[in-house]
This record gives structure tokens, sequence and C-alpha cells, in this order.
């Protein structure tokens, strides 16, 4: 089905109130008790439950122009811009501070079609070239955005719209759920088959690391100078790129081909395990196809499993837990700062699952993968988008 349908200014069909700027609202005005304050985070969130800071009833009086209402709908539009939400009802009675901005549609348009609108790209874009502020982006103009045209079918017809583009959004999000819980499933699992890997709960043989893999240690200083480092070359993989599990290169430490060429024997590959050896004790991460052929850092080792596969991601959560980094700390040399050398880790003791029990979780994890695969078409963001392009520009 083609729509047709006129384009009219937003500020046609919406109410704009920008919220109070300079000294109308102060912290001086701030009470424990009273009318709520809205702010940015109730429309980045959505959560209008949640109130910081209340004004005295008289405040609230004087302010009536900026009072919130279910109905209304709210947009960020300093720092974080262009995040919208709905005012529910039952919501306390209050009124927004200057990073919201209200909306409040007229008869002629369906607020949630309105916020799908502004949602979209056609939309977002033209609010992130409608900025001014170094530190800080804010909307440059609620007049340029009364200015904006939108798509304005019938009543009947933004509800049809409506009604599709929230039935694929809930799709979307029951995949993303399902996701989640197909991951809570592969980790339950794993401790199904090797149980906990730090007590042993399944009595493994238990071997130093030294035997079931490669240990080596980063280059040393004289091998890497300061003039070989440049921007945007192959990553170097210190102790501060590992985070939270992940590794997170910084384009300005990285080196050149030639310099790299020169190293092969502190290249990464896909199932290691790399380790900051400095500092802070437990810091581990795998590496992954993406990762493959970078660098290991001078401050880091890698560790690479006898055995590839699933057992790398068994070893690198028993280096990973608490266990293992308070043994790292107390076996850990150095005056001021942690140290780790390939005699303390390959001496780690390590239960060794049986080849039945790998094999067993790769066919699991291989099934896993594959369902969230299919998962991961249906779960983001951009189908909706792409809908949304579609309804809003007349092509469906």
């Amino acid at each position: 089905m083609s729509l047709v349908c006129q384009s009219v200014p937003l500020g046609d069909v919406c109410e704009f109130v920008r919220g109070p700027f300079g000294g109308a609202l102060k912290k001086d005005d701030f009470v424990s008790e009273g009318y709520a304050v809205y702010e940015q985070q109730h429309a980045i969130y959505n959560q209008f439950e949640k109130i910081r800071y209340f004004v005295e009833e008289s405040k609230y009086r004087d302010m009536a122009r900026f009072a919130l209402n279910p109905g209304d709908l709210i947009m960020s539009c300093s720092g974080t811009m262009g995040k919208v939400a709905i005012v529910p009802d039952g919501i306390p009675d209050g009124i927004i501070n200057q990073a919201l901005l209200k909306i409040t549609p007229t008869s002629l348009i369906d607020i949630n079609y309105l916020k799908y609108w502004m949602e979209s790209n056609t939309f977002q874009n033209t609010l992130s070239d409608n900025t001014h502020g170094a530190a800080i982006k804010n909307v440059a103009s609620v007049k340029i955005l009364k200015a904006l045209e939108i798509p304005l079918p019938p009543l009947k017809e933004q509800k049809r719209i409506v009604a599709i583009l929230e039935k694929t959004d809930n799709l979307r999000r029951r995949r993303k759920e399902a996701m989640a819980l197909a991951d809570k499933f592969i980790r339950a699992i794993f401790l199904d088959m090797f149980g906990d890997p730090v007590t042993n709960q399944k009595g493994w043989e238990v071997k130093p690391l030294k035997e079931v893999a490669r240990i080596q240690i980063g280059p040393f200083g004289t091998q890497l100078h300061k003039e070989d480092y440049i921007e945007g070359g192959i990553p170097l993989i210190n102790p501060t790129h590992i985070v939270k599990g992940n590794i997170v290169p910084k384009s300005n430490l990285t080196i050149g081909l030639e310099k790299h060429a020169s190293l092969p024997e502190y290249h990464l590959k896909a199932g290691d395990i790399v380790m900051g050896r400095r500092g802070e004790m437990g810091r581990c991460a795998i590496v992954g196809d993406k990762e493959s052929g970078w660098m290991c850092g001078t401050g880091s080792l890698y560790i690479r499993p006898n055995k590839a596969g699933v057992f790398s991601e068994y070893l690198n959560k028993l280096l990973s837990s608490d266990a293992v980094k308070r043994h790292l700390e107390s076996e850990s040399q150095g005056a001021t700062m942690a140290n780790l050398n390939k005699t303390i880790v390959g001496n780690i003791e390590i239960p060794v699952p049986s080849d039945k029990v790998l094999s067993n979780f790769s066919d699991a994890k291989e099934k896993h993968q594959k369902i969230k695969t299919n998962l991961i078409k249906f779960s983001d963001f951009s189908l909706i988008e792409s809908l949304s392009q579609k309804f809003f520009s007349g092509n469906l």
C-alpha cells in the first residue's frame, strides 16, 4: 500500500514549551517535599516515579506553563539529546527543568505516531544538525523544530501505522529477551558440565597451567620504544586495555606493520587468553577473531591453551576468579607495583576437564550460537527504523 499524505510543520500540530532558563528555576528553589521537578533522565529512562528535586506550591503555580501533564511528550534537549517519552497517567504534579522540551500534540496527531516519528533517523539527524555548544550539546532553536515538516495522514491511518510499529517493536523486545535467556541457559549448562572450576566440584585431574598451555610474557621495553608507537596501526594490548573481560584497544597505542612483523612471538591468536601482569591482578580476556593478530603489550602476557575451543572459555573463567586473583596477589613480585612472571602464572593449578565434557559443551554452544544468530536478525532496532522510514516517506 502506497500512502500519499500531506506534510505539515510540526508547530502546526504541536505546542512546544522549553524548560525554564537562567534564574527562573534555581537550586535555592528546591525543597525536600512538594511538587516534582522533571529532568532529562525522565525522557532518557522513562521512569517518572523517580524524583530527585521538588519545589513548593507557590513556585509550581508561578511556573504553570512548565507543568507536565499525562499525554504530553517530553524530549531531552541538552547533552544526551533526542530521547523521547510519553508522560503516563498518575505521575506526581510537577514542572520540567531546562534540559527538557515539552511537546503537547493537538487532536490532529496521534501521540504514539509523533513519538515514532521523533525516534526516526529523519528527525534525529535533523536534530543533530541543529545543535550548539562545544562541551554540552543543546537544541539550537525550538523555532527550527517547529518548522520541521512531518507526514500527516488521517488519524485512522496514523493509528494503523502505530499498531504495526508497536507489534514489530514488541516482537523485537521479545527476541531480545529470548537472547538474554539463551545466554543465561548456556551459562547454566557450563556450570552443570564443569562445576565451579575453582573448587573443582567434578574432581578433574589437576595440572599446573604450564602443562596445559603456552605462556608468553609481552615484549621487553628494549624491543618496543616510544617512537615505535603510531596512530591507527595494529593495537597493542596492555592491562588498561582489558576492561571487564573485554579487550578495548586505544588507537594511539598501536604499532606499524614492519614493527609488528619483527615480533611474531608476541602476536595474539583467537582462543588465547591475554592477562595483565602488572598492577591489578586477574585482568583476563579471551582473544576473538577480531583481535587475532594484535600485539601482546609489555605489561601483559598471553596464555595459549594446548586444547583449542571451549577450553579457553573454561580457563578464562578460572583465571578471572577471585580465588586465582587472591593467589596471584600473594605470589606477585615488586615493591611499588605487583608483577607476575612466567613461573608464577605457570604454577597455577588447573583442574582439567575430560575431552568428552569439552566436546559436549562445544556441541551445546554451537546450538546456542545458531539460536542467537536467528534471534539477532529480529532484535535490532534497525528493523523498526526501516519500517518507520518506509511509513514516514510514504512507501508503505
